[in-house]
């Protein structure tokens, strides 16, 4: 069964350029996740919301991201043994989008 992780992420930035941020560092990210495939990473932006989904240890993730104007809200769904690991990947997503978003 999945679990579902909400982060919400404030910034200073506007919309724009938090879309902006999110797209260069998404790219990089992706080539980090822990028993994940880089290549097995996909993105699709409709305006400011992004739906994406990654491959790490065999299961696959997926997330939703609104960008708004003073934050960034973050839902992912993660199935099987990730969601064990919910809080851990809930806190090193958060501290990631924060860097993205200063």
């Amino acid at each position: 069964m999945a679990k579902t992780v909400s982060i919400n992420i404030p910034h200073q930035l506007g919309a724009a350029e938090a879309k902006r941020r999110l797209e260069e560092g998404l790219s990089q990210l992706a080539g980090q996740i822990p028993g994940g495939d880089a290549s097995r990473f996909t993105q699709s932006w409709a305006g400011d919301v992004l739906n994406f989904s990654a491959v790490a240890m065999g299961s696959t993730i997926t997330g939703v991201v609104q960008v708004l104007e003073d934050h960034a809200r973050l839902d992912i769904s993660l199935p099987g043994l990730l969601g064990m690991a919910a809080g851990k990947i809930k806190d090193e997503l958060n501290r990631r989008g924060q860097l993205l978003l200063r």
